[in-house]
């Protein structure tokens, strides 16, 4: 029997994004040039027109001074993340 994991909640990661944002207030393009990534990607990944590769949001992790493990905390909301691996 296969055992798929939740779905992650890219509502709550977008919803993530622009509250990080937001607090600092930080336009696009600030963020863009604070990231390097470009305007149009941070724009698509706040309004949910894309999710992004691990790298982006390696980049968005830095640009905010966050571990990118609490920067992608929010896929989990609504259930439970895995359990520990550890003995």
């Amino acid at each position: 029997m296969t055992i798929f994991p939740p779905d992650p909640n890219l509502d709550a990661l977008r919803v993530q994004l622009a509250r990080l944002r937001s607090e600092r207030g930080w336009t696009f393009d600030e963020l863009a040039d604070r990231s390097g990534l470009a305007r149009r990607t941070l724009i698509d990944l706040e309004h949910g027109r894309t999710t992004g590769k691990i790298t982006t949001w390696h980049a968005l992790a830095h640009a905010f001074g966050v571990p990118i493990d609490q920067l992608l905390e929010p896929l989990c909301e609504g259930h439970s993340p895995p359990a520990s691996m550890e003995p």
